[in-house]
């Protein structure tokens, strides 16, 4: 049976302030962050530091040349520990910049360069969803290739990972929904995997049930508005990191392998991107699972075939009860209470043409199996196909 690890050490603070107190923030350290973080939370504190704004390096999501510019620019200081506090772009690019960098950062992606970290880092979100603080992946596109790709290792697990609620207070709408959103997923994604055990599983859960409490308050509140939300932010920053430390150990499957060609192609956020594709993605293993029963190719599988121990089916139910609605409608009744937050787009009017299911399917197949061996179902080029022409 699977277990579950928990690396790193998680710290909790209410504010940035206290933070910097207890970890002894000055002299050794770099901050890596955002203007708009920085000069109301950080600025006011005059702790002397260097600090590096990822914005100045490029905007949107990770990529390769954005931390190959940030690294020629941190080189210029001496430093022994990086503070990390911002999204997911600042995380996972904080996580490749702790390592010994070679000439270009594409060679870690590529697994010509094995990672080796050189330098202590402490990771502090800033928003709700990626759980990136307590996961050894990063992602970033790589333009020259053309994709969108992740890397797993040891050493890209951070030394501390730090928790302040005030930092989410400032969050646009937009970025709290997406960032919630790929929490949620993150949980679901979790729970349905093969590498699930009953300690993600309980983590998976309370993920979700906060989350989904989180939003039907906000929703009766009259929507999704910092006013409305801001007595909720510590509920949903422990939330996004217990679905991170789920996600972790069990790791996350075709929702997020299909929304990489979505993001690389459409600059979506990564956020939105598996909100896309996520429903759409779950429908498709009800209809293979449903098939597994007069299949004997994936009764390998067989805890998808036990009725007792369905997890589809127990997500299913876990959805409806906080929904109130039956079983068979939940995924549609789940999408009209995310569409208050954030609306899905059909691809076509991101700019998708129908010669891009096919190659979408394909590139997902040939880029993304680390994230394909933990589908509920195996799905294969012609399923993800279908979902790709489903979302169109």
């Amino acid at each position: 049976m699977n277990g579950i690890r928990l690396v790193p050490a998680i710290d909790h603070f209410e504010t940035f302030g206290k933070f910097a107190e207890e970890y002894k923030l000055g002299k050794g350290d770099i901050l890596v962050t955002n203007r708009w973080m920085y000069q109301p939370l950080v600025e006011p504190l005059g702790l002397g530091l260097p600090v590096i704004f990822q914005e100045e390096f490029g905007e949107g999501e990770p990529s390769d040349e954005m931390m190959d510019a940030m690294k020629r620019e941190m080189d210029k200081y001496e430093f022994s520990r990086i503070i990390a506090f911002g999204g997911g772009t600042i995380l996972d690019c904080c996580k490749v910049l702790s390592l010994k960098i070679p000439d270009k950062v594409a060679d870690l992606y590529t697994g010509d360069v094995t990672p080796e970290r050189i330098t202590k880092l402490v990771l502090v979100p800033t928003t709700c969803g990626t759980g990136s603080e307590v996961t050894n992946v990063a992602v970033a596109a790589l333009p020259s290739f053309g994709i969108k790709k992740g890397i797993a290792h040891e050493q890209l697990y951070a030394d501390q990972a730090v928790l302040i609620p005030e930092a989410l207070s400032g969050l646009p709408d937009g970025v709290f929904a997406a960032s919630s959103i790929d929490a949620l997923i993150h949980a679901a994604e979790a729970f349905v995997s093969p590498k699930a055990s009953p300690y993600t599983d309980l983590l998976a859960r309370e993920a979700i049930r906060m989350i989904m409490s989180g939003y039907m308050t906000i929703v009766g509140r009259g929507g999704n508005t910092r006013e409305n939300r801001q007595d909720l932010l510590s509920d949903f920053i422990i939330a996004a990191n217990y679905a991170g430390i789920a996600f972790g150990n069990a790791g996350v499957g075709a929702v997020h392998a299909l929304s990489y060609a979505v993001g690389g192609a459409f600059h979506t956020s990564h956020g939105e991107s598996n909100f896309i594709c996520f429903t759409e993605v779950f429908r498709a293993y009800k209809e293979k699972s449903a098939q597994a029963s007069e299949n004997d190719s994936l009764k390998n599988r067989e805890y998808i075939l036990d009725p007792e121990s369905n997890k589809l089916t127990a997500l299913e139910n876990m959805f409806a009860d906080i929904l109130e609605c039956e079983p068979a409608n939940t995924f549609e009744a789940l999408d009209q209470l995310l569409e208050n937050f954030i609306h899905k787009y059909p691809l076509r009017e991101k700019g998708m043409t129908e010669d891009q299911i096919k190659s979408f399917a394909k590139s997902t197949i040939d880029n993304q199996q680390r994230l394909l061996a933990n589908n509920y179902v195996p799905l294969s080029e012609k399923d993800i196909a279908r979902i790709f022409a489903k979302l169109f």
